[in-house]
């Protein structure tokens, strides 16, 4: 007798959903997850795929959340969108819109968006990531950032441990790294002042943006 598959996955146009079992124990679709991407593994390389997980009826505590996301981070092109769960309603938003993704952007791998960004993981050197708006980047920024790419100059560029290979807002493109007299990797922004690019200590930067404020207090 074949056993029930607790993961089902489904692609759309723009990447994949997940859809998880939501009657079985938790664990044991954990496990039905990572035996299937490491049974696909030939599936899940190359560029970059947008990965909505869908949970039904089921509702998850952070440390399942976070031992889901770390199965699905262990695929490298598999950046994930969102986690929705059926009981939950999200009211919509007005005024500053953030869209968060998380994975990691590896040598090579090219992280396109619309909009603005909050990305949840590293962008390794070599790694790309192009958005419309802000970028903002909670963990290790060493390779390249595009903010601003329709020529939005006021866009800015945020990561918790700064250490980009190069920036680029709208048209402006950052002077090398050994120029921008940060001494050692750290939490800072770029922006555009007068044409040229400016780095600065994120608990600045509600000097230029007051919209961007999930670093307040910082």
């Amino acid at each position: 007798m074949t056993a029930k598959s607790l993961v089902t996955i489904k692609g759309v146009k723009d990447g994949l959903v997940f859809l998880l079992d939501d009657k079985s124990d938790f664990s044991d679709v954990l496990h039905d997850l990572r035996a299937k991407l490491e049974h696909t593994s030939q599936f899940f390389s190359g560029p970059i795929v947008y990965v909505d997980v869908k949970l039904g009826a089921r509702s998850v505590v952070d440390e399942q959340k976070t031992a889901l996301v770390e199965i699905l981070r262990q695929r490298g092109n598999l950046l994930i969108r969102s986690i929705q769960c059926d009981a939950e309603s999200k009211p919509q938003e007005k005024g500053y819109q953030v869209q968060t993704l998380t994975g990691i952007v590896r040598s090579g791998q090219v992280l396109r968006h619309e909009g603005n960004l909050l990305f949840l993981g590293d962008v390794n050197p070599g790694g790309l990531i192009e958005s419309t708006g802000d970028v903002v980047v909670c963990g290790a920024l060493r390779g390249t950032v595009h903010a601003g790419v329709n020529g939005d100059a006021n866009a800015v560029i945020v990561a918790s441990l700064f250490a980009p290979t190069q920036l680029r807002i709208a048209d402006v493109i950052s002077r090398p790294p050994d120029e921008w007299g940060v001494k050692q990797a750290q939490m800072e922004y770029a922006y555009v002042r007068e044409g040229q690019m400016q780095i600065d200590k994120v608990a600045h930067l509600h000097r230029i943006r007051q919209d961007l404020n999930m670093f307040k207090g910082v």
